[in-house]
């Protein structure tokens, strides 16, 4: 797994340095800050690589951080099953519409109290971009805090293209676990569920 988990790396690293690039190039518009934790009341699945990295790095946190994270994923869990509830009685809604979830405000369990990410160093790449203009199903999307301006040209980091590359990780990695059913490299994953069971009885599972 440490092979995937390079290859893994490599695409954070280009997460970041776009990032990076927009911030140097756009700082009046980036206004991510410390305590500022709008990209962590959001309804999103990790790809199965994602949700390996971030389990494996989890299991290395103090026992103290850990019970405190489960405890908050216990609330997590419930409030996604009351929004999948509710999604489900909206007639043509689905739980994949991402108009809909958009506007969804779900706590990540990682999330401490001082509102600071207890893992964030190793942060998915959702999470990574979410300041800066990205390319989301064909359409350029930001934070609703940021500074850049509809109707004006920005450069945007390409999510489509990064969960394409997630996906193939994923199936490499579902290969080297001995899964048979590769479209479980498809199937995204609520952190909740990441952190608070086995990763493999987690794959053979249901999503979210």
């Amino acid at each position: 797994m440490d092979r995937l988990f390079e290859k893994y790396a490599a695409l954070v690293l280009r997460a970041d340095t776009a990032f990076g690039n927009v911030l140097r190039d756009h700082a009046g518009q980036v206004r991510c800050k410390a305590g500022c934790s709008d990209c962590c009341h959001a309804v999103f699945g990790l790809f199965p690589i994602e949700a390996a990295f971030l389990k494996e790095r989890f299991a290395r946190l103090p026992r103290k951080e850990r019970r405190a994270a489960l405890q908050r994923a216990v609330k997590s869990d419930r409030d996604l099953l009351k929004l999948q509830e509710r999604m489900k009685a909206i007639p043509g809604a689905s739980q994949t519409d991402v108009q809909s979830l958009a506007t969804e405000r779900l706590r990540c369990p990682l999330l401490n109290e001082d509102q600071a990410c207890i893992l964030y160093p190793h942060r998915p790449i959702t999470c990574r971009v979410y300041g800066i203009p990205t390319l989301i199903q064909g359409q350029v999307r930001s934070c609703g805090k940021s500074g850049f301006e509809k109707g004006r040209s920005y450069p945007a980091f390409n999510l489509d293209a990064a969960y394409a590359e997630l996906h193939r990780l994923s199936r490499d990695l579902l290969v080297q676990m001995g899964v048979r059913d590769l479209n479980k490299a498809s199937l995204l994953y609520a952190v909740s569920r990441i952190i608070t069971g086995p990763f493999r009885e987690m794959i053979n599972g249901d999503p979210e």
